[in-house]
């Protein structure tokens, strides 16, 4: 079960929640996305305490593809510093898991090459 991840960062529109999103969707760097608004960030930048308006993307993915992602992210992101934190997925649903598995691409570990799956819908 441990090779399934959240990964999280947060973004400073709507607009560009969505091109994150989809970029990330179109390289099946992930099989899943949820932009969630309404977000109030409170944080220490630059020496002092700053606050934001900001969306939070929870991304479902598999943790071998981390790596990837985040570079993909840190492309697209507009802020400097960009949150992006994977937290494991202990335990699921399998079925959900599986889902997962069959929509990203899968990394062939031995060869560190990309290797496209066919789509399967949830």
């Amino acid at each position: 079960m441990g090779s399934y991840a959240v990964v999280l960062t947060t973004v400073s529109s709507s607009d560009e929640a969505k091109k994150i999103s989809s970029a990330i969707l179109e390289k099946r760097l992930c099989a899943c996305v949820n932009i969630i608004p309404g977000l109030e960030s409170f944080f220490h930048w630059q020496g002092k305490i700053d606050n934001a308006k900001e969306l939070l993307l929870l991304i479902k993915t598999r943790k071998e593809l981390f790596d990837e992602l985040c570079a993909e992210i840190k492309s697209l992101h507009s802020y400097s510093v960009p949150e992006i934190i994977m937290l494991p997925i202990k335990d699921g649903y399998s079925t959900y898991l599986e889902w997962i598995s069959g929509n990203v691409i899968e990394r062939d570990k031995k060869a560190k090459r990309c290797i496209k799956v066919k789509q399967k819908h949830r």
